[in-house]
């Protein structure tokens, strides 16, 4: 499994509005071929900071067969007018399970 690690800086002012526009996509990436999950977690330092984490069977999953889907660009289109810049975006593996 991989997680997609999303840090997203939204605009201040707009992270109920943002937060809103997430959970309305919850069900794009759940229908998503791969996709096992995802979470949204929010900075206590920096509250306009995200980090949207969603877990995929593989890489693929999420850079080419959900970025090429209507889901992604509905997804976009919910959350991306709160985005103060572009979100920067990993994808990590656990090397240590309990």
């Amino acid at each position: 499994m991989i997680t997609e690690i999303a840090q997203i800086e939204v605009r201040p002012g707009s992270e109920e509005e943002f937060e809103k526009a997430v959970a309305e996509a919850v069900p794009l990436f759940l229908a998503a071929d791969g996709c096992e999950g995802i979470d949204l977690t929010r900075s206590v330092e920096e509250p306009s900071r995200y980090r949207l984490m969603v877990r995929w069977e593989t890489v693929e999953h999420h850079t080419v067969t959900f970025r090429q889907s209507d889901a992604f660009t509905r997804w976009r289109a919910l959350a991306g007018p709160y985005f103060a810049a572009a979100p920067q975006v990993e994808h990590v593996r656990s090397v240590l399970a309990p």
